[in-house]
């Protein structure tokens, strides 16, 4: 089990290393491509758009061959593209391998996240997502420093480098035992479980952390430099925000397994609404530094029980663990494009207390409704086999 963790801990946080490079090549980009901030938002997003495309196809070939096979062809894809974004010096192309690198991504995450819950115990489940998760949010504070590496030095040596890790941790996949699908595959065995309202609504406590965080990543830059904050300062806020939610990760894992996956969501949904309110209220560049880590720390508090919620409610259905991440991707990838967009365009045209006003209602509606349902029930239920 701690092979497998390590492993599938090592493929998303590389995979994430690789989506947070962008960051700190986008005015080169800018400059050498010409490139205006609409073009620059259509390379950032190209990957979320390849996640949510390949979301619930990587989910299903998870369920038809199993996670490992699944991971190996995502890593597959992260090898070729990272090469091939390396090497590439046209907008278009650079938009292409991006998207072709978010499928690879959902391949990873659903093929691995299958492939650990698998072999998990019922009463870990948390735990180790959130372990995974952790290793993911490291991969995305690591992605700027490869980015920036390659600004410094030469973008086909760092990225040809991503390739090579990619196939190293292909050769590691290949060693290591491998799964067998536990459910259905069919996609009219989805379409029958989505009607269960327990299984939409943990599909949506992983929509609603990712649509804010979405809002959050247009919103907040843009604010921050409207105060007089610098490139570093900007970079600094948003890294101790992740180095506090990467911390948070697995310590919530573990803590809803064994206090059950509602008690933390509903203090994540409680601290979220709070953030809502105090985001647009800062006027100090500190103050409003502050108040991102302690959103962002609330969002935390959402994924690893979230997604352990999503894992046993698929399984419930009857469901494989591959359609279960792949729902999982579809969500973030969805809640990533709608809140960046319509967060952005709401505060053009209004105000940014808007689109946290919006945020704070339904992160409110949706706590209503979860403490009136069942899916805080422990994790060390009996699974659906021995019912």
């Amino acid at each position: 089990m701690r092979r497998l963790l390590l492993l599938v801990s090592a493929v998303v946080l590389v995979d994430t290393m690789f989506y947070a490079a962008i960051v700190p090549l986008l005015p080169e980009y800018r400059d050498d491509l010409g490139l205006s901030k609409s073009a620059a938002g259509g390379l950032t997003a190209s990957y979320a758009a390849g996640t949510l495309i390949g979301a619930l196809p990587s989910g299903w070939l998870a369920a038809r061959v199993g996670g490992k096979s699944t991971v190996l062809a995502g890593l597959g894809l992260l090898a070729v593209s990272s090469v091939a974004f390396g090497f590439a010096g046209d907008i278009v192309l650079l938009d292409a391998i991006r998207f072709v690198q978010g499928i690879g991504g959902a391949c990873s995450w659903a093929g691995g996240f299958a492939w650990l819950m698998a072999a998990a115990p019922a009463d870990r489940r948390g735990e180790l997502i959130g372990t995974a998760l952790g290793a993911a949010i490291f991969g995305v504070l690591l992605g700027p420093v490869l980015g920036g590496a390659a600004t410094q030095t030469s973008p086909e040596v760092v990225f040809s480098g991503v390739g090579g890790l990619a196939v190293g941790l292909a050769v590691w996949a290949l060693s290591t035992p491998g799964d067998v699908p536990q459910g259905q595959a069919g996609w009219g065995r989805l379409v029958v479980a989505l009607r269960g309202r327990s299984l939409v609504l943990a599909i949506w406590l992983v929509a609603l952390p990712a649509l804010f965080s979405g809002t959050i990543g247009v919103l907040v830059p843009l604010r921050l430099d409207d105060l007089g904050a610098g490139g570093v300062a900007v970079g600094a806020i948003f890294l101790a925000a992740a180095a506090v939610e990467a911390i948070l990760s697995p310590l919530l894992g573990r803590f809803s397994d064994r206090r059950g996956r509602l008690l933390p969501l509903r203090l994540g949904l409680g601290a979220a609404a709070v953030a809502a309110i105090l985001l647009p209220l800062p006027g100090a560049v500190w103050l409003l530094g502050a108040t991102v880590v302690f959103a962002v720390a609330a969002l935390g508090m959402f994924w690893a029980p979230a997604a352990a919620l999503l894992s046993e409610r698929s399984e419930s259905a009857g469901l494989d663990q591959g359609f279960a991440f792949g729902l999982m991707n579809l969500a973030w990838a969805a809640g990533q494009v709608v809140g960046g967009a319509a967060g952005g365009g709401l505060a053009d045209a209004t105000a940014d207390a808007l689109p946290y006003a919006l945020l704070g209602l339904l992160c409110a509606g949706t706590l209503a409704v979860a403490g009136q349902s069942r899916l805080g029930a422990r994790a060390r239920r009996r699974s659906p086999a021995s019912a």
